[in-house]
């Protein structure tokens, strides 16, 4: 049994309570060939630059380049991308793309925020788009951030993990501490909190407390992600919701080697579908839709519609979601789907109010 009725999402059927990188270490971008759909924006050169963890990361870097290329097969454009592998690479790899003469240049990150700033600032006739900006400070009118409230998404899927629970206890841990990451895990807080006020239920959050909780350090599936995954699950946690990219590898492999029946639930891209290793792992994912949101500003840039006004993904405008249930369909109880449900409906309505810094 799905969450609700199928409905389209990132151009892919979910269900209806869905709404929800390679170039080397500081190299010049390479090219990618556009699709033959060519247009009079032949001429219009989209461009791309990645956060640490790469275009192919199976989470926000990667969705953000299938818009971007998308966007450029419609323009029958070749799009030109740089991965960045350190922070030190964010501004030499958009002055590089300057120097490509694009029209458009997307920024995966809002670590890359400062390094955009500077060059839209510099560039003011060139199109800066900032996916997953953190918000704050005003940015030049030729910078749009596109922006995510999750943390709606996250409250379902909190909700529903509490209900899934049989120990009472469910984890969370991020890559680092920054706003777009705690976003997710303040939202999953919240929602098994209202299960729990709903329910007369305890269920315990492990790794998050709402102001401070557990962190790898960075991005990378490496060991110190593995670790953190085993301490939270050394605590008695059944579902387990790693926040930063790739960093859900070592999450997963810390599930199969505790040899525990433990759930995963996926960020950004539905894990089902972009990493088939989760399939019989992942309960769920929290969406978020940058393919979209990237595709459509990069085809605004083209057609000379461009605006830096803030974009902010949430569930009614399904900028943010969850994902299908996929193998767990059977797993979960019929009547916690129709809560999850109800209770996305009532965050779009207004009637429950979902806290982030974004909806501050």
């Amino acid at each position: 049994m799905t969450i609700s009725t199928t409905k389209k999402l990132l151009g892919a059927a979910v269900a209806a309570s869905v709404v929800f990188a390679l170039a080397g270490c500081g190299q010049a971008p390479t090219d990618k060939p556009g699709g033959s759909g060519g247009s009079a924006a032949s001429d219009f050169t989209p461009c791309i630059v990645s956060d640490a963890g790469g275009f192919d990361d199976k989470s926000f870097n990667q969705l953000s380049y299938e818009g971007a290329q998308k966007a450029a097969d419609e323009l029958g454009a070749t799009l030109k991308k740089a991965e960045s592998n350190a922070e030190t690479e964010y501004a030499p790899n958009i002055d590089n793309m300057v120097s490509e003469g694009c029209n458009a240049i997307v920024a995966v990150g809002f670590a890359l925020s400062q390094a955009t700033v500077d060059a839209a600032t510099a560039n003011p006739d060139t199109d800066f788009i900032l996916v997953d900006d953190a918000g704050g400070d005003s940015k030049p009118d030729n910078v749009k951030p596109l922006l995510y409230d999750t943390a709606q998404a996250a409250f379902l899927a909190g909700y529903l993990s509490a209900g899934y629970s049989k120990t009472a206890k469910v984890g969370t841990y991020g890559g680092m501490e920054f706003p777009t990451v705690t976003i997710f895990m303040d939202g999953f807080k919240q929602g098994v909190d209202y299960y729990n006020t709903e329910n007369g239920t305890a269920v315990e959050v492990v790794g998050w407390d709402g102001s401070t909780g557990s962190f790898t350090g960075g991005f990378e599936a490496n060991q110190d992600a593995k670790t953190t995954a085993q301490n939270i699950i050394d605590q008695g946690v059944d579902v387990l919701f790693p926040v930063g990219g790739p960093i859900y590898q070592s999450g997963l492999q810390a599930i199969k080697d505790s040899g525990k029946d433990i759930a995963l639930i996926g960020a950004d891209a539905d894990l089902f579908n972009t990493d088939p290793t989760t399939a019989d792992y992942v309960l769920t994912s929290v969406l978020k839709a940058m393919d979209l949101s990237t595709y459509e500003a990069v085809m605004a840039s083209a057609d000379d519609s461009f605006s830096g006004d803030a974009y902010i993904g949430t569930l009614d405008n399904e900028g943010v979601g969850i994902a299908p249930l996929h193998n767990f369909e059977s797993k979960v109880d019929a009547e916690l789907v129709k809560k999850v449900d109800a209770i996305k409906q009532d965050i779009v309505d207004g009637k429950i109010t979902v806290k982030s810094y974004l909806s501050e």
